[in-house]
């Protein structure tokens, strides 16, 4: 499996930007690392769509580290 891997991720090419919404990228949680994840490659131009165990995706256990994700990707919320 290893093997086939590696093989198959010297194989791939890079996706041309102007390409990038034919793609639909799955992300499975919607944590931390997951939520930044999708919003990146939504912001790229990619479909996205993220999945998690929760009934909502803000019900995610760091959705309490949004604050920091709004900050890390320089978002605004309000007052700032």
């Amino acid at each position: 499996m290893a093997e086939k891997w590696t093989s198959y991720k010297f194989d791939r090419k890079l996706v041309n930007p102007a390409n990038r919404r034919k793609y639909e990228v799955i992300v499975i949680g919607t944590g931390l690392a997951g939520a930044s994840a999708a919003a990146t490659l939504g912001e790229q131009g990619y479909k996205v769509k993220a999945f998690t165990f929760h009934d909502s995706p803000r019900r995610a256990h760091s959705i309490a580290a949004q604050g920091g994700i709004n900050a890390a990707k320089n978002y605004k919320g309000d007052g700032d």
